[in-house]
């Protein structure tokens, strides 16, 4: 810690924490609606409203309900939203065609509202679990989730979302050799302006639970996803991601989860100065929204939280928080 600069009395660090204007003065981290991306479920159907039941306050939203979702977002100034799509069981395959259909939810979704609020960016996930007859992020063959064959189909699903207008594709699966993969068929492609923020540190963790319920995987799981998403336990292996995929051509970064793994946020920031982002995820979000409901936490903890993440290195931040923490900034 640097020494004070001189010793109590002429040193007292209360001075400046004296009023709202002194604490604004030398406030060292800031949060706005700008550092907001906020993810989006989307469904088939028409005016449809789908509460999450152990999300509460999240809705599956259909498509046209997503586009006043968006053009809401803009006017609270939240610069990005995520979609993830609620894909309907019959759809679901082993090869997970559906997810590079041209026509599928997450495009149909993509086309409708980049046209009505064009400067909204939206960023996708790529994965297969919400196509997936397995739940898993990649194909399974014979128990083993096999990433060749998963990178091949995941290509065609980023052409697919870059094709639709997606302005940020988010590879989650945590397959070997993806970004890579994605970003060389991008430029092949013409869609040279398609920026990729990779879920680079994505751990194989228990607070993802809520997010399975709202994209219809949990029930479709079959085991756990250990052998790609990484060991919560190491932190050195998530600077070796993170630099694996920047040089296969990612342009921003993600730790996932959020909170818990703020050590490895700051990392991040601190060893590459790259854009690094963090996801507040389902779990994060279930458990303070239960402690607000019971009157156990005030709903001051989400700037709180939120601002932790600017604190630790990082420049945005996805959160399922993001209109109601926009309307308590503003």
């Amino acid at each position: 810690m640097p020494a004070l600069p001189a010793p109590f009395p002429a040193a007292r660090p209360r001075r400046l924490r004296k009023s709202p204007a002194l604490r604004a003065l030398v406030r060292e981290n800031v949060l706005t609606a700008g550092d907001l991306i906020w993810p989006v479920f989307v469904r088939d159907g028409d005016g449809i409203e789908e509460p999450v039941a152990s999300m509460p306050g999240v809705n599956r939203l259909s498509v046209d309900r997503a586009v006043a979702a968006a053009r809401m977002a803009a006017d609270l100034g939240i610069p990005a939203i995520c979609l993830f799509p609620y894909t309907d069981p019959a759809l679901k395959t082993l090869l997970c065609e559906e997810s590079w259909n041209p026509d599928n939810l997450s495009n149909r979704a993509i086309r409708a509202i980049k046209a009505a609020v064009p400067d909204i960016a939206v960023m996708t996930d790529i994965a297969l679990d919400p196509y997936n007859i397995n739940g898993h992020d990649g194909i399974v063959r014979d128990g083993v989730i096999v990433n060749d064959e998963t990178v091949a189909a995941l290509v065609k699903m980023a052409l697919a979302q870059a094709e639709a207008g997606a302005d940020i594709l988010g590879p989650s699966d945590m397959m070997d050799g993806r970004v890579g993969a994605i970003r060389a068929a991008l430029e092949t492609a013409g869609h040279t302006d398609v920026a990729i923020m990779s879920y680079s540190a994505k751990y194989a963790s228990n607070f993802y639970g809520p997010f399975r319920d709202a994209v219809g995987a949990s029930g479709a799981l079959s085991g756990d996803k250990n052998t790609y998403q990484m060991d919560p336990a190491n932190g050195d292996e998530a600077l070796r991601m993170v630099a694996r995929d920047l040089a296969e051509g990612a342009d921003m970064v993600m730790v996932k989860p959020g909170l818990p793994y703020l050590d490895i946020c700051t990392r991040v920031k601190t060893e590459f100065g790259v854009p690094t982002f963090a996801y507040q995820v389902s779990g994060e979000y279930a458990m303070m929204q239960a402690a607000i409901a019971n009157g156990w936490l005030s709903d001051k903890v989400i700037l709180e939280s939120l601002l932790a993440f600017k604190r630790a290195g990082c420049d945005g931040i996805l959160t399922y928080f993001a209109p109601h923490a926009a309307r308590l900034l503003a």
